[in-house]
């Protein structure tokens, strides 16, 4: 007996070793996505008053490269998501890494190849960008999620989020450092690091093995889906410029995107094989987690650029000293995501995803009252205890989520979960904007960003801007706790 045993549990003791290797290969591969994503994001904002000088930017077209690339990875990734469980998430994986690369180095050549287009031109290869890095998002999870075995996932979840949290807090660095280059290496700065990822998932990278029994795909649903959001997106874009010109465009968005959205609903529960599939939703853990992930980005979507205009407003800062000032923010998600992706694992998402929230309200509303004399010590200990709450947070999110549906569904719920986090994004902006924005008149917002502060813009409008920030950051603090008893409804499954 004890003969025939001892080959079998070397076997699976074989087995787990190997299943652990390819996790943490799979962990490095999605690493390096996270790492491009996010230090490209924090990079920019550094770089962002030479762009839009070099380029002779308006402030709307420099809203339209921030945003653009935010709003199509939205609208991409519950697409792309579908169309990995179909057709391999490797693949568009890979595919991804290559646009991206491709789109980085379109975007870096607008510095060097004048198109005339007055930044425009920037705007629409961050479409590009923003495709790939839709293939991206929406594949990362959910290779995390089949590569790593039960009990391990949180871990694995809260690792490749320090990755995220690194890329934040090192991008200010990486934009200080390549400014004296030039704006337009941010970008080139992506394509080694693109480069390297492909080959590198491409090679190391297997596909998950699922049975798919149908290779349809809904496209009356996803034509809707694309019409619809876009719609919203594309109305609360304008409203958060804040123009009361652009009105009867907002209304006329609003409209097209909530009949798009309807008819999708509509399609949704009645497809076969629908491109999103809401019937999921019927799983509390899937409802609650996507429900709390999507009020979460509302909450803090806008936090960081909240922070910007209050550095180079009131404090005068200029771009490279309130990216650096942003560090305490992305520090303790680097330390807390994966401890609290390992205490997920051990205790269940519950308690950990609401005490996050908890944490993240109590840091809103210290930043609902701060005004052009509140000390930088005191900005930096609500950062850190906005940071700690996001750490708390966001890996149990993921693993609720995740651990919810069936395989050959993951790459809809890690699409449809990314989707809605950043539709909060969206939103939060949408919110934050207009009221920061009312009484600013464009050159104030052109000093504000070049961190002129007061000297430049005058004591009336930035006064009006720290109102503005008040009140943003008040009903952000709402938003949240009404997320907390959300939360305590999720099961604590393991």
């Amino acid at each position: 007996m004890d003969d025939g045993a001892a080959p079998e549990a070397s076997d699976v003791n074989l087995l787990i070793k190997q299943q652990n290797k390819y996790a943490m290969t799979v962990l490095s591969v999605t690493t390096v996505g996270a790492l491009l994503a996010t230090i490209q994001g924090s990079a920019l904002l550094i770089v962002l008053p030479e762009m839009m000088h070099a380029l002779n930017m308006s402030f709307m077209t420099m809203l339209w490269v921030l945003l653009i690339y935010l709003m199509v990875t939205t609208i991409m990734v519950p697409v792309i998501g579908r169309l990995a469980d179909m057709f391999g998430r490797k693949k568009l994986y890979v595919l991804g890494f290559a646009v991206f690369t491709l789109g980085s180095l379109l975007c870096g050549l607008c510095g060097i190849v004048d198109f005339g287009l007055n930044g425009w031109e920037l705007a629409g290869f961050r479409i590009v960008q923003a495709i790939g890095g839709s293939m991206l998002l929406a594949n990362s999870t959910a290779m995390i999620t089949d590569a790593f075995r039960k009990g391990k996932l949180g871990f694995g979840l809260g690792v490749n989020g320090i990755a995220a949290s690194a890329g934040f807090v090192i991008g200010p660095v990486v934009g200080g450092l390549l400014a004296p280059l030039g704006w337009e290496w941010v970008f080139f700065f992506n394509v080694p690091l693109g480069i390297f990822g492909t080959f590198w998932a491409a090679n190391r990278l297997r596909e998950p093995k699922w049975e798919v029994k149908e290779r349809k795909f809904d496209w009356i649903g996803t034509v809707t889906f694309l019409i619809g959001l876009s719609g919203v997106l594309m109305a609360f874009t304008y409203m958060s410029f804040g123009d009361p010109d652009m009105m009867f465009t907002v209304y006329i968005m609003s409209a097209i995107g909530l009949v798009g959205l309807a008819a999708f609903i509509f399609i949704q529960l009645r497809v076969a094989h629908p491109m999103m599939d809401l019937r999921l939703f019927k799983n509390r853990n899937y409802a609650v987690g996507n429900l709390t992930n999507l009020m979460n980005g509302l909450c803090i979507g806008a936090a960081m650029f909240l922070l910007i205009f209050y550095f180079q407003g009131p404090g005068g800062r200029d771009a490279l000293t309130a990216g650096l000032l942003l560090i305490p923010s992305g520090l303790p998600m680097m330390i807390i995501g994966p401890i609290s992706g390992k205490w997920s694992d051990m205790y269940g998402p519950k308690m950990l995803t609401a005490a996050g929230l908890a944490l993240t309200t109590i840091a809103l509303i210290g930043l609902a009252f701060i005004d052009v004399n509140t000390p930088l010590w005191q900005l930096v200990v609500l950062m850190i205890i906005l940071g700690s709450g996001g750490g708390l947070f966001m890996s149990p999110n993921a693993s609720s989520v995740m651990t919810s549906v069936p395989t050959e569904r993951r790459g809809i719920a890690s699409g449809a979960r990314i989707m809605l986090r950043n539709t909060g994004t969206m939103f939060s902006l949408a919110i934050a904007f207009p009221l920061v924005l009312t009484g600013l008149n464009p050159d104030d917002m052109y000093h504000i960003f070049l961190g002129e502060g007061v000297e430049s813009v005058g004591a009336e409008a930035i006064l009006s801007l720290v109102n503005g920030l008040q009140d943003a950051f008040a009903i952000f603090a709402v938003i949240s706790a009404a997320s907390i008893p959300i939360a305590l409804m999720m099961t604590n499954k393991k």
